[in-house]
């Protein structure tokens, strides 16, 4: 279909041009040679109309416009009774010799949709086939029963198998709203086969975008794709992330003997809960469809079109390590702020990682005197016997320790504690950059030896970069600051220095 060109003008549909062509014809257009059945206007009104013409028409030897289109008439009734259809409408181009015609269509089609057809409906194009059974073609008197073929060049003629015989018959083209062939999705318009774009017109190349518009260009929305790794600890259910409600075009793909699992906003699975695995097939959740496939090989995938009705839960049933589950989703730009800050904290509040049991920071008590005899008590190092530790500063130890933590986040510190060969610190979470499991307001870090690096103090504010530690019996879940790890006093151009890190990651 042609549409307007770029820079067209469009006076509104009905109008007509008065602006003159030439200097020539603007003074015969007012009053210079008004002809004998019009009385010649008065010197003021010609220089009047001379002026505004001047204005409003712009004389300089431009080019002819094109003519003018009416507007558009109203739709006609569906051509088909029932199924699928289409509706015309119409417009008429109004020009003057001389002129350029109407740029565009005299005609506009688009698709109408009724009710399926009855079991056992005549199919249209099978109708317009039986239009000719018992009369005479191809010059001779003999008749025959005509049904539709569909193994001819154009799919948008009225091909007709005689039936009983190895031969068909084209007779011209088909009816407009015809389907183009069994299940196909286009119907013919003027011999051409032809599909309904997203607004609905027959030939427009309109189609949606990601985010769910007719037309756009995916401004509306924002791609989440991330891969989790956490590879867990035990057996069991964990979580992966949430599906917020608005998400398109979900995609779920891993490759081991685990099995994703997800579950509603009621906390009811949907798919493989409760130990048991759900067979491949389609699923109906959240307003969308689901399909899950398993192949052959250790390889799932979830696919979903959306949008999504309800919030998702999307877990993975570990039996093996985890090497990676890689998901990807479009939310709307409204809702993806809220899922960066508070999905991972909030939504996963159902986390498995375990809570660590806070207690009073007691003092250790202090030893009786030793007898002289007895060989005297190795001091423990205080803070100011430890080492220096090395240097880490630069962007690529940022960079390096950033992309490869589980948790960065701001944090005051209020307590410290040594314990056998390694310290705890409790902190205050202030804020989150990167999590993959919720963090509480009050957490502990620990540190490896009593003299850890980096080394930090009490009632400071730190920028911390820590990873998830999970026992082998997997009874201490633990936020681990490696030695020489990432830990800087945090101030805003730290600040805006690890915002810049979080987007050179690679994906």
């Amino acid at each position: 279909m042609r549409k307007l060109r770029p820079g067209d003008k469009n006076k509104g549909p009905g109008t007509l041009d008065y602006c003159p062509k030439s200097h020539s014809q603007l003074g015969r257009s007012w009053g210079a040679d008004p002809g004998p059945l019009a009385p010649p206007l008065p010197r003021p009104l010609q220089n009047l109309l001379l002026l505004w013409t001047l204005l409003n028409c712009g004389l300089g030897g431009s080019a002819q416009g094109p003519g003018e289109w009416t507007p558009w008439g109203s739709w006609s009734r569906c051509s088909s009774s029932c199924g699928r259809g289409l509706s015309v409408r119409s417009r008429h181009c109004i020009w003057f010799p001389g002129e350029e015609s109407c740029w565009g269509d005299t005609h506009e089609y688009r698709l109408c949709r009724l009710p399926d057809c009855p079991l056992g409906a005549i199919p249209f194009r099978d109708l317009q086939c039986a239009l000719y059974n018992g009369h005479p073609v191809l010059g001779t008197q003999k008749t025959y029963q005509w049904v539709p073929f569909y193994g001819a060049p154009n799919q948008c003629d009225l091909n007709c198998l005689a039936e009983g015989h190895a031969f068909y018959h084209s007779f011209g083209r088909v009816l407009d709203g015809t389907p183009c062939s069994p299940g196909a999705q286009g119907l013919c318009v003027a011999g051409r086969c032809l599909s309904a774009g997203c607004d609905g017109l027959l030939g427009s190349d309109a189609h949606e975008d990601h985010c769910g518009r007719c037309g756009g260009a995916n401004e509306s929305c924002l791609l989440v794709q991330r891969v989790f790794r956490d590879s867990g600890a035990f057996a069991g259910y964990w979580n992966v992330t949430l599906i917020p409600e608005g998400a398109r075009h979900i995609r779920v793909t891993h490759r081991s003997r685990n099995h994703l699992a997800l579950l509603g906003g009621d906390g009811r699975y949907l798919l493989n809960g409760n130990w048991a695995v759900s067979p491949p097939g389609t699923y109906e959740a959240a307003g969308t469809r689901v399909v899950y496939t398993r192949a052959a090989g250790p390889e799932e995938k979830l696919q979903a079109a959306g949008p999504t009705s309800e919030d998702l839960l999307l877990q993975v049933l570990l039996q093996e390590p985890n090497p990676g589950i890689e998901f990807e989703f479009w939310l709307p730009r409204e809702r993806y702020g809220p899922f960066q800050a508070q999905a991972q904290a909030q939504a996963l509040g159902w986390s498995l990682r375990q809570q660590q049991p806070r207690q009073v920071e007691a003092q250790p008590p202090e030893l009786p005197a030793a007898p002289a005899t007895t060989v005297p008590r190795i001091p423990t190092p205080t803070p100011d016997a430890c080492e220096p530790c090395p240097d880490t500063r630069g962007r690529a130890h940022r960079l390096l320790h950033y992309c490869g933590s589980d948790f960065v986040f701001r944090a005051r510190v209020l307590s410290r504690l040594h314990q056998a060969q390694e310290t705890r610190y409790e902190v205050r979470v202030q804020l989150i950059y990167k999590n993959r499991s919720p963090l509480r307001a009050l957490e502990y870090v620990w540190a490896p030896g009593r003299c850890p690096c980096p080394r930090l103090d009490l009632r400071r504010e730190y920028l911390l970069a820590a990873q998830r530690l999970i026992s082998p019996d997997g009874t201490q879940d633990r936020l681990l600051l490696p030695h020489a790890g990432y830990a800087r006093i945090w101030s805003p151009a730290e600040d805006s220095r690890v915002r810049l890190a979080s987007r050179r990651c690679p994906v």
